[in-house]
């Protein structure tokens, strides 16, 4: 295998592992988990695998490549919630063991959330692979902790705000006070799992450079 091969393959496993659980935390988002007296998304999960896949990529593939495989993402989330509605409107059968009300539930969010979702997504991917970059440039590409820290944490400042913003503040479902709230303590523990993660990110590189370049 040449290593072009090696890197378009890497690639996308990378890709793989970034939209799958790009996709999974939107489906998941609507449950609701407490964790030491804080009221979090069960979507908080998967999103760990996007900030290391992210900052691993655009390592490795640069700007344009997080860019367009954003854009991509944000269309199959899109697609996958057409689907979603495209079932929601056909009838289960009588004998089905999943009824209707039981679908509707766990898959039938709010166009405001829908939207919120994906426009924070697109939004704080773009500032991260910005961020990333600048830093990258600065530091004349070291520090790759660091770079994918400040990142991520300029990142999900903007997404915590933007999604409670649009899908619940805007509609006028909590009040500013519970929106800030809210939008902080998401955000606090987003930033927990970036560092957190810096190892993973280390570990992640090292591994990648043995085998791309």
């Amino acid at each position: 295998m040449s290593i072009n091969n090696k890197k378009d393959f890497v690639f996308l496993i990378l890709a793989g592992f970034f939209i799958t659980n790009a996709i999974v935390a939107e489906l998941i988002g609507g449950k609701l988990i407490q964790i030491s007296g804080y009221t979090l998304s069960i979507g908080i999960i998967p999103w760990p695998v996007v900030f290391l896949t992210t900052d691993l990529l655009n390592e490795f593939y640069g700007e344009k490549g997080v860019r367009r495989l954003s854009y991509l993402t944000a269309s199959l989330i899109i697609y996958a919630f057409l689907i979603l509605l495209a079932a929601m409107s056909v009838n289960a059968a009588g004998f089905s063991p999943v009824s209707d009300e039981q679908f509707n539930a766990v898959f039938g969010q709010s166009m405001w959330i829908i939207v919120g979702s994906i426009i924070a997504f697109l939004v704080s991917q773009l500032i991260d692979v910005f961020v990333f970059t600048k830093i990258k440039n600065k530091t004349q590409g070291k520090y790759i902790g660091l770079r994918a820290t400040l990142s991520t944490g300029v990142s999900q400042l903007i997404d915590s705000f933007i999604v409670l913003g649009i899908a619940f503040y805007l509609p006028g479902k909590i009040t500013f006070n519970q929106f800030i709230n809210l939008g902080l303590t998401n955000y606090s523990i987003k930033l927990l799992i970036a560092l957190l993660l810096i190892p993973f990110v280390y570990a992640g590189h090292g591994f990648l450079k043995k085998i791309i370049q």
